[in-house]
């Protein structure tokens, strides 16, 4: 039977949770004080984010496992006809998709806090507190941060609109390769949002949860992970659309 909109809903809420319960967490595992993982290095976040989209997609798999705006957006744009089998492209499935993805990524944020709760009271930096929730620049230039996630997002997005078209059966593990890829290539500079759920939706956790001395959430920078992926996603569905 096709989906019904609730199931979509709640399927990418719970794949979108998972994502951003692995990706906190293995930050959180790297960056707060007294962790197992603590001070270890950029290749484990980036294989942490990764394993975090093999699993999302896997227990997301009845909605077709968007996890993402910029996946929704970028199949609106290319001109696909579904979301997934059973899932037309409309504007109510749309906002049923993005709903879905902001809650889901609300709550993984909420649940990582949950596991490292000590760990967060405990630990005495702010800044490193807000960035195990949300991205931030390495070099604070807006315009150039907007620039490379629009280009690390293009990546991604048409990478996952081209292995759409393809024979191959590895679908989850490509995407959590390219994911890993992107962290460790791309993600330097802002440490590559590509996703405008993973972002602002921890960032507003951190904004309303009771964290000891978390400091401000930095909305100033707060767009460019919303713009510059979603105008990754239109550049990434353009393309495919004249490519295919």
């Amino acid at each position: 039977m096709d989906p019904s909109l609730g199931q979509v809903f709640v399927s990418e809420v719970i794949g979108t949770a998972l994502l951003l319960l692995f990706g906190i967490g293995v930050v959180a595992n790297v960056l707060l004080r007294d962790t197992k993982g603590r001070g270890a290095d950029w290749l484990l976040i980036s294989f942490g984010w990764g394993l975090g989209v093999f699993a999302g997609v896997y227990a997301a798999y009845r909605s077709g496992a968007h996890l993402n705006p910029a996946v929704t957006i970028g199949l609106w744009v290319s001109g696909s006809e579904s979301y997934a089998e059973g899932v037309d492209v409309t504007f109510t499935t749309t906002l049923v998709y993005l709903a879905g993805e902001f809650l889901g990524a609300f709550l993984g944020a909420v649940l990582a806090w949950l596991v490292y709760r000590q760990h967060y009271d405990a630990h005495d930096v702010a800044g490193e507190k807000l960035a195990t929730f949300s991205t931030g620049p390495a070099i604070r230039s807006y315009g150039w941060n907007l620039v490379t996630e629009t280009i690390a997002t293009f990546v991604l997005i048409y990478l996952v609109l081209v292995l759409g078209n393809t024979p191959t059966q590895v679908g989850p593990l490509a995407v959590a390769l390219i994911v890993v890829g992107i962290g460790a290539s791309l993600g330097g500079p802002t440490g590559y949002a590509i996703n405008p759920a993973r972002d602002l939706g921890p960032r507003v956790a951190h904004a309303v949860l009771p964290i000891r001395g978390k400091g401000g959430s930095d909305w100033g920078y707060s767009w460019v992970p919303v713009v510059g992926p979603l105008l990754g996603a239109v550049l990434a569905g353009l393309l495919a659309r004249v490519v295919a």
